[in-house]
Parts: structure tokens; sequence; C-alpha cells
């Protein structure tokens, strides 16, 4: 969580731009590698990136990063944390030193993953999305932060979008080859595009009737076998995708696809059956405009 400090950041979030209007910041440049959006911060006075992910709900600090920089850091308690293929015991920091978007915070709770390179210093989960609209216009690389009483963006919605329970992470309802639906995470975290377990892809008899290629996926603990392949099409909102690629779990190889990176509770609560993830490949043709606390999103076409 963000440590008490939600009001301040986000008035300090709108104090970016002098001309925002309606609780709105300037449109912001972020950097796409990837897949993964990444914007400037400071990490115990390191400077570095922050990877924004809607299918985490925990943050997370690379453990390669504050080894690299010997950052002196609080130690807080373990935690199991369930990627996509398993669940491990995961150390945490508290009380976190960071500048994001020209303002001081702490973060508490901060888990210990593997993020890559030792620039990518932390990422941000459902703790950041939830204090703002967030706006993500993919195709030119920028986005910006909107207070609630800027629009009602459940009214405005054009995808079928709902909270998963238990997790509070947004899922959403597409539609495969124009028969076939299913609910997905909406995960900016995924840099692929649609991910579904085997057993559902073997109900639709994809692995029968696609040619697949094997290769391999990098969960939060594991690296793990795939197969994938193209159907004919994904039905997302208002928008009809052709010739999309869909990976699966290899033969054998288990699978939590309802969540990447969430913290484990040890129970199965009832909800919506979710599928698998829906990321990047897909995301990075629209402006993605997302709010978590109503459980609500629009995606449109960039504006010329």
């Amino acid at each position: 969580m963000l440590n008490g400090f939600k009001s301040i950041f986000l008035i300090a979030l709108l104090y970016l731009s002098p001309n925002a209007l309606a609780g709105a910041t300037q449109w912001m440049d972020f950097k796409l590698e990837h897949g993964h959006i990444k914007v400037p911060v400071i990490v115990g006075g390191v400077k570095a990136h922050a990877i924004l992910d809607t299918g985490a709900n925990v943050n997370a600090i690379n453990g390669q990063f504050v080894r690299h920089h010997n950052l002196d850091l609080n130690k807080g308690s373990s935690i199991y944390v369930k990627g996509v293929f398993d669940t491990e015991k995961r150390k945490t920091y508290k009380n976190v030193p960071i500048n994001l978007f020209g303002t001081d915070i702490e973060l508490d709770d901060m888990v210990d993953f593997q993020l890559g390179p030792s620039d990518d210093a932390i990422l941000l989960g459902s703790s950041f999305f939830s204090l703002f609209i967030v706006q993500i216009d993919y195709p030119n690389n920028k986005m910006r932060l909107l207070t609630r009483d800027t629009f009602d963006l459940k009214k405005l919605k054009n995808i079928e979008m709902h909270n998963q329970k238990g997790t509070g992470l947004p899922i959403v309802k597409v539609n495969f080859n124009k028969n076939d639906s299913a609910w997905l995470l909406l995960d900016t975290g995924n840099t692929g595009g649609i991910m579904v377990e085997r057993s559902y892809a073997n109900k639709l008899e994809w692995l029968e009737s696609y040619q697949t290629e094997t290769g391999l996926v990098i969960g939060v603990n594991k690296i793990k076998g795939t197969e994938s392949f193209r159907i004919d099409s994904l039905k997302f909102g208002p928008y009809t995708l052709e010739n999309v690629l869909v990976t699966v779990p290899a033969e054998g190889e288990r699978s939590n696809l309802e969540s990447r990176y969430e913290v484990s509770t040890g129970s199965r609560l009832r909800g919506r059956r979710v599928r698998g993830l829906l990321g990047y490949d897909i995301l990075k043709h629209f402006v993605l405009t997302i709010d978590y606390k109503t459980g609500s999103a629009h995606i449109s076409l960039p504006e010329e």
C-alpha cells in the first residue's frame, strides 16, 4: 500500500500540469520495452524505471537492483506469492523511499522479485492503479492520470469488465471465433497477447485445429514451456481482431492463469472463472482507460 500518502501523492501529480482541468494530469511519455510500460522512478536515491502492471495485486522490487546498488532497506515479513506456474515464499521490504512523477513517497510490502535488468527497479500493481482513472495511449507511448470526478467511466465503458472476487484484479470478457466467450485478466504486465489454460484450449479443440509452435514463458518464479498458435478472431469490446496469437502451457505444465502476481491466501474464493490473460499484443492497438475502483474500462483507437 502507499503508506498513507495517497492524497498527497494525487494532489502532487495533478499539480504537474498548470493547465490541468477537472483533475487530469498532462500527458506523460513512457518507455515501452518488450511490451512493458516503464516510467522514470528514483528508488533509494538511484534513478531507474518502474513497470506498471494491472495484473499484479502486489508491489515488487527487483532483488538484482537492490544487490547491485547495495541498498540498505528495511526488511518486512515473508509472504507467499502465486505466479503463473507456482507459489513461492518471498521476502518483503518496508518503508522503501521512492520518487515517482516528482513526488516523494514510501512503499510498504515490496515483494522481492527478479524483474530482469537491474535498472528496472520496481513493479507497481493494483495499489497504484486503484488511486485514479488511468489512461494509457499505447500507440503514442503516453499516459495520464485522472480523478474520478473528471468523467463517469461506468457510463462510458465499452468493455465488459469486473473486479475479480478475492484478488480485486480487472477481468474482461472476450469472444473467440465469434461463438466462444471467456473471462481474462487484463494484464499490462503480460508482454504476449492471449494466454489461456490448456484445458480450455482442448475444450475448444484449438490444439487439434491449429498448427502450434513450442516456446518458453518467464513467470514470477519459474520458466516454463508453452505452445502457441493463431486463432481466427478475437472480439474485445467493440473491436474485432483477426489472426490472434494464443499461448497455452505445454502439456504437463501446471498454471495459475487467473492471476500472475498475487499474494496467496491459501483459500479458493468463488467468482467468475478466469481462463487466462490478455496482454500487450492486444492492448498495443488501443487507448486504454481503466478505473479499478468501479471495475470499468474503455478502449478506443488513438487520434490521428
